[in-house]
């Protein structure tokens, strides 16, 4: 007997996971890996979360909350915009998520309807274009590089042919770590409230920047109509405790929490409850930006060393995207031979961008210094 499957689950893996189960493998084998493909901060959250969640273990319930997340949490982020942006972001305009991925789907369910047409940089983060087509959305790949520094903008977005009805932005992006500014940030999302385009503002690496400081769409008085979504995962350190927002218009705040109630009931109490002590953990935090700052310094000095000469411009986050070009003309394989030959695992530029990545590939530098130091070592070796 055959049995109806639905089409919607036939979607791209997300590669990097691939990766770090091929790594793992190897690990569990007795083989000395050394990750530079997970995009995630290494060692523990702050102390202060780990110690309210202890105490909440200890003290309260732990029940359902609210399906936009409990009122302090949503009252501190509102907080951490006025004082990090000098934004006006009201708590009812707040919705915490089970994580940033949840807040990709609820947006993108409120915001737009099969057969719309979303666009995304080409490189980019590769769930976006894989949930846009598991729910009929069409992904429109515009591709970006050197000469747009690896960013959407107003000026490539009125190029697309056709009709847009949304866009995602990241600043810091994912896999580049290239940013736009206040001001760019601002430019962007005037083109797309005038030209009725739902911007998608994807904040998630805001606080790891190098040098540049990250602009938001959160309050700002051009963007009415925009959406951000922000995650404790990178910055905050949080990443297995699921936790991220999103910052809503009016339009869409009731259709949202709807969704949310149906499809997630409540994000994780425990970790709302730790979440709302991070934002007191600055001093921490900010030592760890130093670290990945003295890592991606390290990766620079080093990499060209073997091989790796062509990057773009690491202005946040903690990733370095590669052209490999000269090197391979298969990315999958190369970073497969890659981790067999040297133990250094990274992530082929095929997950990020369909059409090129065959060409290119991204190292995470979110480890330690002494990973950076020996995997560099490692990979002038095997170039030579």
């Amino acid at each position: 007997m055959t049995f109806k499957a639905a089409e919607r689950g036939a979607i791209s893996p997300f590669i990097v996971m691939d990766v770090m189960r091929e790594a793992a493998r190897r690990q569990a084998e007795g083989a000395d890996v050394i990750h530079l493909e997970v995009g995630q901060p290494s060692g523990q959250a702050p102390a202060r979360v780990r110690e309210a969640a202890a105490r909440a273990l200890v003290e309260q319930p732990l029940g359902y909350t609210l399906a936009l997340g409990t009122d302090g949490l949503r009252q501190r982020i509102s907080r951490h915009y006025r004082e990090s942006y000098g934004a006006d972001v009201a708590p009812e305009r707040i919705c915490v998520t089970t994580g940033s991925s949840a807040g990709f789907l609820l947006s993108f369910l409120a915001a737009f309807a099969p057969g719309d047409r979303v666009a995304v940089a080409a490189p980019g983060y590769p769930a976006y274009r894989n949930i846009l087509k598991a729910l009929d959305i069409e992904c429109i790949n515009v591709p970006v590089g050197a000469d747009s520094r690896w960013q959407l903008s107003a000026e490539v977005l009125a190029g697309v042919p056709g009709r847009l009805d949304g866009v995602v932005v990241a600043s810091p992006s994912n896999p580049t770590g290239s940013m736009l500014d206040a001001a760019q940030v601002a430019a962007l999302a005037a083109w797309c409230e005038g030209n009725g385009v739902r911007l998608i503002s994807d904040e998630i690496y805001h606080g790891i920047s190098y040098g540049r400081t990250a602009g938001t769409v959160a309050g700002m008085a051009a963007a009415p109509h925009a959406v951000v979504i922000n995650s404790f995962s990178k910055y905050y350190a949080m990443t297995g405790w699921r936790l991220g927002w999103m910052v809503l218009p009016d339009d869409l705040t009731r259709s949202v929490e709807c969704l949310a109630q149906n499809l997630f009931i409540s994000p994780p109490t425990l970790s709302q409850i730790a979440a709302e002590a991070v934002f007191d953990c600055t001093e921490e935090l900010d030592a760890r930006v130093a670290a990945y700052g003295a890592n991606r310094d390290i990766l620079l000095n080093e990499l060209p060393g073997a091989g790796f000469d062509r990057l773009a411009p690491p202005d946040g986050a903690f990733y370095l995207y590669a052209d490999i070009s000269h090197l391979t003309g298969n990315s999958a394989e190369f970073c497969r031979r890659m981790l067999a030959e040297t133990g250094v695992a990274a992530t082929p530029g095929v997950d990020f961008d369909p059409v090129d990545g065959h060409r290119t590939m991204r190292f995470s530098y979110a480890g330690s210094a002494a990973d950076m130091t020996e995997a560099t070592r490692r990979l002038r070796a095997w170039r030579k």
